[in-house]
């Protein structure tokens, strides 16, 4: 069983920005879906961004144009910077792997591995 570990989570105060990192699988592969998700309490878990083969990208709309999706090829990490932060992304966010994938990469049923999460906290 494949862990993933999230890092780079913490408390910023509106307008903020934080950046996510996450070490993909032993066997990652380029052509693999790699996504970041988010889980507010209380609230059910929802997409955030992926980013499938050729570097393709998915972004959730509440989150397009403030978030950006990346990848290090070499070294197999994940990044998510998250710029223009609001309170309403507080959350604890998860990245998550896949290998096969279709339409909707933020559709969680194409993801395999996952994450423990980590916090994202935006003051207001």
């Amino acid at each position: 069983q494949v862990e993933l570990v999230e890092s780079g989570g913490g408390s910023v105060q509106a307008g903020g920005s934080l950046r996510l990192s996450c070490p993909g699988s032993p066997s990652s592969d380029p052509y693999y879906v790699r996504g970041w998700f988010r889980q507010a309490p209380g609230k059910e878990r929802e997409g955030v961004a992926s980013i499938g083969h050729l570097d393709s990208t998915e972004y959730a709309d509440f989150v397009r144009g403030r978030f950006t999706i990346s990848r290090d090829m070499g070294k197999k990490i994940l990044y998510l910077q998250m710029d223009k932060l609001v309170p309403e992304d507080t959350a604890m966010y998860y990245c998550a792997e896949g290998r096969q994938y279709g339409d909707n990469k933020l559709d969680p049923k194409w993801y395999i591995f996952w994450g423990q999460g980590t916090q994202v906290t935006v003051s207001s």
